[in-house]
């Protein structure tokens, strides 16, 4: 249970409270950068493959100075080094939470021998389908949901320059047909490996597609399915019946949101071969060796997660966009909305206490310029203030030169726009052509004003490559659980997937028999319609 002190426990949570009345309420970065000609050097800082730039944000050095003070009466040195020695700090379920010995290397963590075993025979088995002469795959069709599809659909495309030109790769996951159906129109069962991952080989929504895929295969004339069906799950046993004889287990110190390091990953270890997935391993374990090691102050992970407390139980900011400027980190917010708000989305302290204060902020977003001609008009000129984070890879993977300076210039105009804003009297010296002539020009330019001062931070890399990917996905992962230990949370259950589930197994079988006894009025209304 809690050892440590809860956030608002501290001295640091009240002097953070005092100091935002006096100066964070009013704070404006305009006049921020005006008083300090170095603030870019002050607030900026350097981890494993990620440049970071914080000097957009809604912070000075007083700031920071309560936060880290806040971090270390939290214990949140200890508690990080809890986690790393395999500690059971998922208290709820009695479990370690080592998705960092996943990527140590061989002899460097807790269950290295294990580890480093199933990698080997997993990344054996890769190199054996990506010989397409020999194996006959053209096609490979992962069929997981959560942790199990989003790591893997999120990092293929991201590596899309390191993908085998041969092989083409499929996601399923939701269990509604509409997915899997059109992913089996363009399938020929010869040429298809199909990939079922789910640990317990009972995920419902996996099995279903499973169970149809397995239908499909056989219904077009495809034989042998030990061959063309391959499982990631710790149930041998139940795979087996199903017809697969190869598997690659992983355990129950795996959290399915940090399972891509696992076996989980054979879609992107078949993707992007053996040696680029170590190193997408080895960029995750510098980020790993950062967060353990880096002092506070400069410890990137810590800072970001220490600016989501500030803004969220002080400013008040209810949400965050991440808007990665590269078409390949399209799934990127999808992935880190299942990361953040399952792991952080919780009421309750490690004792069960109702929290009295706010934890996960909503995290949402879309790559590059689509969002600039979606949302960003709320960003900008919307009654709330949402920091957006900036993620520019400073080297394409392309020779389109052109596209590619127009790209970052479009990041970092916005990251501009957004703190500098645009006053009225600026508005009236403008001219809009496409503007009302009938509209007065004091009218006009009170709705082209911009209040700026909105936060935002950029993350660069110097190319998107395996290894770097791999140190961004650590990055995140390290952000979530600082502020879950901040809140005094437990960042690895997930109990609120449960109750879902339970109640679906009661109402499937009454879809079929049109029982709604005990049900409340709206469900039973609802169901009989469905089946009228």
């Amino acid at each position: 249970m809690r050892t440590m002190l809860r956030c608002d426990e501290t001295e640091a949570w009240a002097a953070l409270r005092g100091h935002y009345e006096a100066h964070g309420r009013d704070f404006d970065l305009r006049d921020a950068f005006e008083r300090d000609p170095g603030r870019f050097e002050s607030f900026s800082v350097e981890a494993p493959e990620v440049f970071a730039d914080l000097s957009k944000n809604r912070i000075d050095s007083a700031t920071l100075h309560f936060l880290i003070d806040l971090a270390s009466e939290c214990g949140l040195e200890a508690r990080r080094d809890a986690m790393f020695a395999g500690d059971a700090i998922n208290t709820t379920e009695g479990r370690a939470v080592l998705h960092t010995a996943l990527r140590a290397p061989r002899g460097a963590g807790p269950f290295s021998a294990e580890v480093h075993e199933v990698l080997d025979a997993m990344l054996a088995y890769a190199e054996a389908v990506r010989d397409t002469a020999a194996s006959g795959i053209k096609h490979v069709v992962n069929i997981g949901i959560g942790g199990s599809d989003l790591g893997p659909q999120m990092v293929v495309p991201a590596l899309d320059t390191f993908v085998h030109p041969g092989i083409a790769f499929h996601f399923v996951s939701n269990v509604d047909g509409h997915d899997i159906a059109p992913v089996l129109r363009r399938l020929d069962p010869a040429q298809t490996l199909f990939i079922v991952a789910s640990k317990t080989f009972t995920t419902q929504e996996t099995m279903a597609n499973a169970h149809a895929a397995k239908a499909w295969f056989e219904a077009n004339g495809g034989t042998d399915i030990a061959r063309h069906f391959v499982a990631t799950t710790t149930n041998v046993a139940a795979a087996a019946e199903f017809g697969i004889t190869t598997t690659f287990g992983f355990w129950d110190w795996v959290g399915g949101r940090y399972s891509l390091w696992s076996a989980i990953g054979l879609p992107i270890a078949l993707a992007i071969g053996a040696e680029n997935f170590r190193a997408l391993l080895a960029g995750a374990h510098s980020m790993d060796r950062h967060f353990a090691q880096a002092p506070l102050l400069k410890n990137l992970p810590v800072l970001l997660a220490l600016i989501d407390v500030w803004y969220r139980n002080f400013h008040g900011f209810t949400s965050r966009s991440v808007a990665p400027y590269h078409q390949g980190l399209k799934r990127l917010p999808a992935y880190l909305q299942q990361l953040e708000m399952e792991s952080n989305g919780k009421r309750v302290d490690l004792d069960g206490n109702t929290l009295p204060y706010a934890t996960s902020p909503v995290v949402w977003g879309e790559p590059g310029t689509n969002g600039q001609h979606a949302y960003f008009q709320m960003l900008h000129q919307g009654t709330d203030v949402i920091p957006v984070e900036f993620i520019l890879v400073k080297h394409p993977t392309h020779d389109l030169a052109d596209l590619h300076a127009k790209l970052l210039a479009n990041g970092l105009a916005q990251s501009q726009a957004l703190m500098l804003g645009k006053t009225t009297a600026q508005a009236l010296q403008e001219k809009a052509p496409t503007a009302s002539k009938q509209l007065d020009a004091a009218t006009l330019a009170k709705h082209r004003t911009f209040p700026g001062n909105r936060p935002s931070t950029t993350l660069l890399l110097d190319q998107l490559t395996p290894t770097s990917l791999g140190a961004l996905i650590a990055l995140y992962e390290h952000r979530v659980f600082t502020s879950g230990a901040l809140w005094g949370i437990n960042s690895f259950d997930q109990w609120g997937v449960e109750l879902g589930k339970a109640l679906c197994n009661d109402l499937l079988p009454r879809l079929a028999s049109g029982d709604t006894q005990g049900l409340d009025a709206s469900t039973a209304s609802l169901l009989r319609r469905l089946r009228g």
